[in-house]
């Protein structure tokens, strides 16, 4: 498995795999030829059908220039295996085909990722065999396989992530795209703080997520968890816990930690991948992240945590993808919501328990992966079924 910094990327919104990882994928190809005079991009499948709602475009032409850049868009077909293929060429030549396969990683023709390993394991019944037997926390299975600077950019992370809640909470109006869809988190907070309790943690949460999902679909600063379109689910959960509990930076630390953990196993085992798998690889791994983190700071065992993981993803098994007009917008920012305070119930459900269940996260991750493959594409980020079609009265 990889390093966190490569699950945890900091970055602008609004999407991962449709601006982040096409700009990442233009910068190594400009390093190749900084001198070319013109370069064509063609993007296929989910990149080219929603790639213009997502700023495919924008993303590409600030890297490589406007003047010099032609895109070409080709949502009907794929190359390779994966659908959110680019083709780059220089001045005609050099032809380069890269896949960005979700919270900015990339992968080129024939499986070859552009990260290294830095853990040994290959899925969670290996971490969970591992904190048995040395008597670990998840947390210091990190900072031992990283090494210390892990927590220094994890105490960034938390910043970074902090501040987009805290830029969500001051602004409102309109956000950009078309769909005239107003900011409501700073709304939320408002009214959540003169609820009572059964109604404040609901309040709260929704209005810390659907911050960080508004600052995402207006092109703000935020945190891959593990995607930029689950990325306000664990900021969410964070915040709150951090005040209600009084967790203190490192807890908060630690549990990033964990989080990422059960984030990699995904990536390494299942798909993060809107275009591949549906929604339940963005917002219901954001949510199995998030209720593991919550766990560990409600003071739960390491089969708590994993089994919080377990029950958080189990239960957005088959969710599609079908942003209106392709937008990370609707219904992303809502679900954004709906997975944070669902992360919490999950947490709580394990710690009711006693770690042992009989569907292990392995498991679900497996029945992720191939319930995404089973579905039909139209519910994969093209925007070609689901509330995409059907959601259009007004727009």
């Amino acid at each position: 498995m990889e390093s966190l910094r490569e699950l945890y990327r900091i970055g602008l919104g609004p999407s991962s795999s449709h601006t982040m990882g096409p700009a990442k994928a233009a910068e190594l190809y400009l390093a190749r030829h900084p001198d070319a005079k013109a370069f064509e991009v063609t993007l296929y499948g989910s990149l080219a059908a929603t790639g213009i709602g997502h700023f495919t475009d924008r993303a590409l032409a600030q890297v490589l220039g406007e003047a010099r850049t032609t895109i070409h868009w080709n949502g009907s077909e794929t190359i390779g295996d994966h659908p959110n293929g680019i083709k780059f060429t220089a001045d005609g030549a050099d032809e380069w085909i890269v896949f960005s396969v979700g919270g900015g990683a990339l992968r080129e023709m024939g499986g070859r990722r552009m990260a290294s390993d830095v853990y040994p394991y290959t899925g969670m019944a290996d971490i969970l065999a591992k904190c048995e037997t040395t008597g670990l926390p998840m947390w210091q299975l990190v900072e031992e396989a990283e090494g210390d600077g892990i927590a220094d950019y994890m105490e960034e992370v938390l910043k970074v992530m902090n501040a987009s809640i805290d830029a969500g909470l001051k602004h409102d109006g309109v956000i950009p795209g078309g769909l005239r869809l107003q900011r409501r988190a700073r709304s939320i907070y408002r009214k959540a703080r003169f609820l009572q309790s059964e109604f404040r943690r609901t309040g709260l949460v929704s209005a810390y997520a659907t911050a960080v999902s508004e600052e995402n679909a207006s092109l703000g600063t935020v945190v891959t968890a593990p995607t930029c379109g689950s990325a306000g689910v664990l900021p969410a959960v964070l915040r709150y816990l951090s005040e209600t509990l009084g967790c203190d930076v490192r807890e908060q630390v630690h549990a990033l930690e964990t989080a990422g953990l059960v984030g990699n196993v995904v990536k390494r085992n299942g798909s993060i991948s809107g275009a591949e798998v549906g929604c339940q690889g963005e917002i219901g791994v954001a949510c199995a992240m998030a209720a593991a983190a919550a766990t560990y700071l409600y003071g739960g065992t390491v089969p708590q945590c994993e089994t919080a993981a377990e029950i958080g993803l189990e239960h957005f098994l088959g969710l599609t993808c079908d942003p209106v007009k392709g937008l990370v917008q609707i219904p992303c920012i809502e679900r954004n919501a709906i997975a944070a305070t669902r992360a919490l119930v999950a947490a709580e459900m394990a710690i009711l328990s006693d770690g042992r269940h009989r569907v292990s996260f392995d498991d679900v991750v497996a029945t992720m992966l191939r319930t995404g493959h089973d579905l039909p594409s139209l519910y994969r980020e093209t925007s070609e079924g689901g509330l995409a079609v059907l959601v259009k009265d007004g727009f």
